[in-house]
């Protein structure tokens, strides 16, 4: 967190700071949740950190707290609606109010339409769709009153162009992204924002199947940029998009990929 001296020093430029601000950040347990919930705290917000897995959600308050920051984390079940909207109330009663909504939660089943059954695509399309849809239906009324806010999605480069043997996860992606630019454009004259962030091959849990003697050599082809994506890398591009120094960017795909989406490699 910056102090006056620094704050002032920049005389009156916009900076990636969350001072004052709170922060519902989903699938906060681990990958891109876990680093953004860290990221967003350590700018200066109280965050709420939503999973379905206690024991995660827990340890990462409590590192926020041994920084010095505030957190509360709240076991829910983002498919459900009546659990989103618990979820939402308890950060307001928790905080005060809600200012960002970051949506990461999300499974990335195997299979084509006809390998799949049709639970498993129920199932992808409810925790990785209908809870953006949840959780921007019910935290949008609590931003109106606050005067503003900002609700972030996370989609990735699947949703922007399908690969062989991930239909459920292409479609629930890809309904992502389009939703997010429909929500940017109902809410605009609120003062809300939206945007989406599309990781590329990030090294988190949601990837440990993929293993190095398969992963590696597939980046090498397809990703022109050596090396892993980080989810704290995700997570500076996610302080940057909520932070008021993007605010007038609303609407907009953000690929964070290592450059697979630029062309052929």
């Amino acid at each position: 967190m910056s102090g006056p001296g620094l704050r002032s020093s920049v005389s009156g430029s916009k900076t990636m700071q969350l001072i004052n601000k709170v922060a519902l950040v989903t699938g906060a347990g681990s990958g891109i949740g876990r680093a953004s919930a860290l990221a967003f705290a350590q700018a200066g917000a109280a965050v709420v950190l939503a999973g379905r897995t206690w024991e995660k959600i827990h340890a990462v308050a409590a590192e926020i707290e041994a920084a010095g920051g505030q957190a509360h984390p709240v076991q829910a079940h983002v498919a459900d609606g009546s659990s989103v909207r618990a979820l939402v109330e308890a950060t307001v009663q928790r905080f005060g109010g809600l200012d960002i909504l970051f949506q990461n939660a999300g499974i990335s089943p195997v299979g084509t339409v006809t390998e799949i059954s049709e639970e498993e695509w129920d199932e992808c399309i409810a925790i990785d769709l209908r809870s953006v849809f949840l959780g921007a239906k019910y935290a949008i009324p609590h931003m109106q009153r606050r005067g503003g806010g900002v609700i972030l999605n996370t989609a990735g480069t699947f949703g922007l162009r399908a690969c062989r043997g991930k239909a459920a996860y292409a479609a629930a992606k890809a309904g992502v992204v389009n939703l997010t630019r429909a929500i940017a454009l109902d809410y605009a004259r609120d003062n809300i924002r939206c945007n989406v962030v599309c990781p590329g091959y990030v090294d988190t849990p949601l990837n440990d199947g993929f293993a190095p003697a398969e992963r590696d050599p597939f980046l090498q082809q397809y990703q022109p940029l050596p090396g892993l994506i980080q989810a704290e890398e995700v997570a500076q591009l996610a302080l940057y998009l909520a932070s008021d120094a993007a605010n007038m960017i609303t609407g907009q795909t953000f690929v964070i990929d290592g450059g697979q989406q630029a062309g052929i490699f």
